[in-house]
C-alpha cells in the first residue's frame, strides 16, 4: 500500500496531525449542530436565522474538506467518522426538539465560541511546526469569528 510521506519532521508532524484532526472533528460537528438547529428553529426570526445557519453549515463543510485534505497531503489519514466526532468534539450536546429563535442563536454563539477557542490554540501550536497549516487555521478562525459576531448581534 502506498503511504504519503510528509516533508515535516516527526515531532512537527505529530503536532500538526493532532491539530488537523481536532479541527476536522470540530468542523464536522459544527456543521451537524448548525443543521440540527436549522431544522428545528422556530419563532418570529425563523427565516433569517434559518438562512444564517445554512451559511455556517456551508463554511464548516468547506473548511472541513480543506483540513482533511491538508492532513492527507501530510500523510495523515483524516478521521471524520461519526464515532470519532461524537467522542472528541469540543462542542457540547445539542438539545432535541424545537428550538426558539433566541435559544438557537445562543446555541450557535456557544458552539462557535468553543470551536474558535480551540482553533486559536491550533493557530498557536502550528506556528513553528507548519506555517502552511497555521495559515489554514487562521483563515478558518477568521470565517468562524465573522459568524460568531453575526449571531451575537442577533441577540444584542
Amino acid at each position: 500500500m502506498y503511504v504519503v510521506k510528509s516533508p515535516l519532521p516527526d515531532a512537527d508532524l505529530k503536532t500538526v496531525a493532532e491539530a488537523l484532526q481536532g479541527a476536522l472533528v470540530d468542523l464536522v460537528d459544527l456543521s451537524l449542530v448548525a443543521k440540527q438547529v436549522h431544522w428545528n428553529v422556530i419563532g418570529p426570526r425563523f427565516r433569517s436565522i434559518h438562512l444564517q445557519l445554512d451559511d455556517v453549515v456551508d463554511t464548516a463543510r468547506l473548511h472541513s474538506d480543506t483540513v482533511a485534505e491538508r492532513a492527507a497531503t501530510l500523510g495523515v489519514s483524516p478521521d471524520g467518522r461519526a464515532v470519532t466526532v461524537a467522542n472528541t468534539s469540543g462542542i457540547g450536546e445539542t438539545a432535541a426538539g424545537w428550538i426558539q429563535d433566541k435559544d438557537a442563536v445562543g446555541m450557535l454563539v456557544t458552539a462557535l465560541g468553543a470551536v474558535i477557542s480551540r482553533m486559536r490554540e491550533r493557530v498557536g501550536s502550528t506556528a513553528d511546526a507548519d506555517p502552511v497549516s497555521q495559515d489554514i487555521f487562521i483563515g478558518i478562525t477568521a470565517d468562524l469569528e465573522k459568524h460568531h459576531w453575526m449571531f451575537q448581534a442577533e441577540n444584542g
